[in-house]
């Protein structure tokens, strides 16, 4: 099966990248910063709605915990800057925000429970729904975020395709292994992640997320073992 969803969702991404970038020059300083606000508000309401749907809190915590220690020890966070550093150097971008972009674009697309689910759809059911509705919202969002950090938020079509297209082959595999309660304490387990990324937004707390990565895969652990 083909991620069709998915490769839709990248070129909405590449699409409102490109127009976000054309209007980059034309946007003043406190327009940016309205638009970082308006998201970041948006941003942490998904967040919240999604962090709602846990059903163990333990399992959440712990994943948190361990899924942040398993982040640190791999230093996951200098791993993604210098893979960006590199990319930006391949494509000859001069833009200071280039890296800063990709990545928290490639969080803010990749974990949210529409990213999630869309791409269970689509190799359970062959339901691409969500993921073109996904890719709508997120090409809208793109437009904003290149605006304000530039060329990078285009790359981050690279990882939502390999995120989405690679969940949706293996739910199409595995099916039978994702029951409602996993992908519950999965999706609240992104929300609090999507509202860490809401606060780097409105500038609270920068909180290093990049490393808080791996918490997703041990919650589906844990959630097996204890759920």
């Amino acid at each position: 099966m083909l991620p069709i969803g998915s490769f839709v969702n990248g070129a909405a991404i590449i699409g409102g990248s490109i127009i976000g970038v054309l209007l980059h020059s034309h946007f003043p300083e406190r327009i940016r910063q309205i638009i970082f606000q308006a998201l970041g508000l948006g941003v942490i309401i998904i967040g919240i709605q999604m962090s709602l749907k846990v059903q163990n809190i333990l399992i959440l915590m712990f994943s948190l915990l361990i899924g942040g220690v398993l982040g640190e020890l791999l230093r996951l966070d200098t791993l993604f800057e210098r893979l960006a550093g590199k990319l930006k150097k391949a494509v000859g971008s001069s833009d200071t925000g280039f890296v800063d972009g990709i990545i928290t674009a490639s969080l803010i697309f990749c974990i949210g429970a529409m990213a999630i689910i869309g791409s269970f759809e689509e190799g359970i059911k062959g339901d691409t729904t969500i993921l073109y509705t996904k890719s709508i919202l997120d090409g809208f969002a793109s437009i904003a975020l290149a605006s304000t950090y530039g060329l990078g938020v285009l790359f981050s079509f690279i990882p939502v395709v390999i995120y989405q297209g690679a969940l949706t082959l293996f739910a199409s595999s595995f099916q039978e292994w994702f029951s409602p309660l996993i992908i519950d304490q999965l999706t609240a387990t992104g929300g609090l992640l999507i509202i860490g990324i809401s606060l780097t937004l409105l500038e609270i707390k920068r909180i290093n997320l990049s490393n808080l990565l791996p918490s997703l895969g041990v919650v589906i652990l844990l959630t097996v073992l204890f759920g």
